[in-house]
């Protein structure tokens, strides 16, 4: 994607992501509002995904200093509800 159509793409404020998986695939849901996005993506594009992400944190943390944020696994998915994490896991 050209840096100009990401300029000119429509923008939603993504307000709750959830993650499952099975061994072929992860299957991401991203909502905002009462819009649903649902996007699965191959363990490979996952990584890379986690990878990207992580990299461009710490460009931004560079610049703005490090982000605060508390990350729970014992948070269900609604992707994921056969095997929810549970407290200590």
């Amino acid at each position: 994607m050209k840096s100009e159509d990401l300029k000119r793409a429509p923008k939603l404020f993504c307000e709750s992501i959830n993650i499952g998986y099975t061994p072929e695939f992860f299957i991401m849901g991203l909502s905002s509002g009462s819009q649903n996005a649902i996007y699965t993506l191959t363990p490979q594009h996952a990584k890379r995904l986690q990878q990207y992400v992580t990299h461009q944190l710490k460009e931004y943390e560079k610049e703005h200093g490090e982000v605060k944020a508390e990350w729970s696994p014992t948070i269900v998915s609604p992707v994921q509800r056969a095997n929810p994490p549970m407290e200590g896991s």
